[in-house]
């Protein structure tokens, strides 16, 4: 159970009412660093809201390889999940926990009512929506118009601004986020390295690039 004054803190211009509901009807659920929380073609069941922590989205190809699309992190929703209807939609994305989680799970059944009732959570849905779809038209840019070595320094700008200066992610799940190969991405940092942009260390890098 997570209370209200918890609710406010991570989402601070909801109305009264809406927390109130939220801490009666959302369940608080814990899962693990490296936790499936959703995968593609799985039945969605209820709204996923972040409280701790932060999950990763990606899209996945038939052959399962997997392609990273943006972070969530705590105060921020699964957009997703946030206007599915009782007929169970599926999930078209895959969304892993990079750190110990924790995050609401709220039944599907209140998705429509509370976009009637409350003003404030239709908002939220929308500004949900558009900051997904703007993360999404920055990611789409790189891979469209811009080379290697230019996506990465893009993918680990995104990394920095989440986790801070030094980043823990292997040579290989750069590799997996980019879909490229883990040659490539060792190839590149050690360019950034020897440019001076960063410092690698095993299964890490600081970033030291001037902004």
């Amino acid at each position: 159970m997570i209370t209200i004054d918890a609710l406010k803190k991570l989402f601070p211009d909801w109305e009264k009412g809406l927390y109130e509901e939220v801490e009666k009807y959302a369940e608080l659920r814990k899962a693990a660093a490296g936790s499936i929380l959703l995968k593609k073609g799985q039945n969605i069941k209820s709204a996923m809201l972040v409280v701790e922590g932060t999950i990763k989205l990606y899209q996945e190809d038939e052959e399962g390889s997997e392609f990273f699309m943006y972070h969530l992190n705590p105060g921020e929703a699964c957009a997703v999940t946030l206007v599915c209807n009782y007929h169970l939609e599926q999930s078209q994305v895959l969304a892993k926990a990079v750190t110990d989680i924790s995050y609401l799970a709220i039944p599907l059944e209140y998705m429509d009512k509370w976009l009637q009732q409350y003003k404030s959570w239709h908002y939220f849905v929308i500004r949900t929506y558009r900051s997904r779809y703007e993360e999404l038209l920055n990611t789409i840019n790189e891979i469209a118009f811009k080379n290697m070595d230019e996506r990465l320094e893009f993918y680990i700008k995104r990394q920095v601004e989440k986790a801070g200066k030094t980043v823990k992610l292997t040579h290989q799940e750069i590799a997996n986020d980019l879909n490229t190969s883990r040659e490539v991405i060792s190839r590149l940092l050690k360019k950034m390295e020897n440019n001076g942009w960063i410092t690698l260390s095993r299964n890490s890098f600081d970033w030291i690039k001037n902004k």
